[in-house]
């Protein structure tokens, strides 16, 4: 593939996220319901190629529709690649507390939402046993696919594209990708809903105008008095000696190089050990290791390195970067044919997973949570729709001024959540886990999990209302 192709392709992605940034400033429906712009841009990708363009007959280039087959091939291969830049930005520069504190604080929310995410299991696994396998001959690893999407987001369904592939489910990626799209795309609509029905019903203890959202934060973006209230980040390095930007991002490839010895140490260990009984490692991604490197990273440099050479702000713009790509380029290489061959599976899993996660919202939120039960829970559901930010979104607008401790808590939250679901390892290893024990005993498994979080929360932070 020549380079001219790989350049090519990036500033088209760039194009495309130029336009629908522009589009997203002046069509106020998209403002209303918080649609990311890395959204619209993958749907106008996914038309203008072969998929939809392509199939009406217009062929531009060789592959079909706008895009030559070359680029939709580069695109393909970035979201395995962002992935890991992502994970491994989620704990560099972050300032790790100690367990007690972040249980205190954040205690009711690690525990709704381990709640949500391990049930996703048990719903989807079960949905698979009942109907998905027995009716429409899937792959059982589908059982896996309403946590890895919904609480994963696009870049853990995008990502875990080879994971499929070496346990026999290739369709995986394309549903993984297309129930992520739904989970964003209804998530923030449904949780606007919910916050309109709580503030009217007196469910929020802070919110008690939901139509109290400023034209700027509707739009995205920052009026320029207010630009440093949350600054893109800092210089901590001199620039004759090496920039800034280059330093953040070395250290999140030291973390990714990391995380790629201990995957690799991990399959040499299942290799010795029981690697003819059972695959597990060897099906493991790389992003969960990824984070784990980036821990490492964050401990060695908060112990050994005097100087603050890491800025927060600096890492978080690298991740959006990568993440807007990822977002941009999975939902455009996206494969309708896939989704229309397993259209009613497809609708059965998002409406199996919306309708778990309202639900919890509703009737078990209330019962775990001791104070702020609604600002706390909101941002766990809007998480376990598909994406962090879509939770913190949330948050913002039920509790504006931060006066409750679910913005803290989310934050808090997020290093005991991570590293476990929500793209962490077990939602890695859950499609292997699948492929090497059955879907029963991960049910089973996933069961007894999911119970024993809900038992927690109604027997231990219940009694501190």
């Amino acid at each position: 593939m020549s380079p001219e192709v790989v350049g090519f392709s990036f500033i088209i992605l760039g194009v495309l996220l130029i336009i629908s940034k522009w589009i997203r400033v002046t069509v106020p429906f998209l403002q209303s319901f918080f649609i990311p712009s890395s959204i619209i841009a993958g749907i106008i990708g996914l038309l203008l190629g072969p998929e939809v363009l392509g199939l009406l007959g217009v062929e531009l280039f060789d592959g079909g529709g706008l895009f030559p087959e070359a680029m939709i091939a580069v695109w393909e291969t970035l979201p395995e690649l962002l992935i890991s830049v992502i994970f491994a930005s989620l704990f560099i520069g972050k300032t790790i507390p100690n367990i007690k504190k972040i249980w205190e604080v954040s205690g009711p929310q690690i525990t709704f939402a381990h709640f949500l995410s391990w049930g996703q299991y048990v719903v989807g696994i079960g949905l698979a046993l009942v109907i998905l396998v027995p009716v429409f001959n899937m792959n059982p690893a589908v059982g896996a696919l309403l946590e890895i999407s919904f609480v994963g987001g696009h870049g853990t369904a995008a990502g875990l594209s080879g994971t499929f592939e070496s346990v026999g489910f290739e369709e995986g990626r394309d549903l993984a990708v297309g129930l992520a799209t739904v989970g964003v795309l209804t998530g923030v609509f449904l949780g606007m809903i919910l916050i309109n029905w709580g503030a009217r019903k007196g469910k929020t203890e802070i919110l008690k105008d939901p139509d109290d959202v400023s034209d700027e934060q509707k739009r995205g973006l920052i009026k320029k008095e207010d630009q440093q209230e949350e600054p893109a980040g800092q210089q901590t390095t001199r620039t004759e000696v090496i920039e800034t930007l280059t330093v953040h991002f070395a250290y999140i490839g030291i973390a990714i190089a990391l995380g790629y010895v201990l995957l690799e140490g991990l399959i040499l260990l299942e290799e010795a050990f029981w690697g003819e009984a059972i695959e597990l490692f060897i099906h493991l991604p790389l992003f969960p290791l990824a984070m784990v490197g980036a821990v490492i990273v964050q401990l060695l440099l908060s112990k050994a390195v005097k100087p603050a050479v890491i800025d927060r702000g600096m890492i978080n713009r690298i991740q959006g970067f990568a993440l807007d790509l990822l977002i941009v380029s999975a939902i455009a290489t996206l494969s309708l044919t896939v989704l229309g061959e397993y259209l009613i599976p497809f609708l059965l899993l998002s409406a199996a997973a919306i309708t778990w996660n309202i639900l919890a919202f509703i009737f078990i939120a209330p019962r775990i949570m001791p104070d702020y039960w609604f600002e706390r829970a909101i941002g766990d559901y809007g998480q376990a729709m598909g994406m962090s930010a879509a939770g913190l979104l949330l948050i913002k607008l039920a509790d504006p001024e931060g006066k409750s401790p679910a913005k803290e808590g989310f934050s808090y939250k997020q290093l005991m959540l991570d590293l476990i679901v929500g793209g962490g390892i077990v939602t890695a290893a859950s499609v292997p886990l699948i492929a090497a024990f059955g879907p029963v005993i991960t049910l089973i498994t996933a069961a007894v999990v999911t119970a024993g979080w809900l038992l927690l929360g109604l027997l231990y932070f219940r009694k501190k209302k």
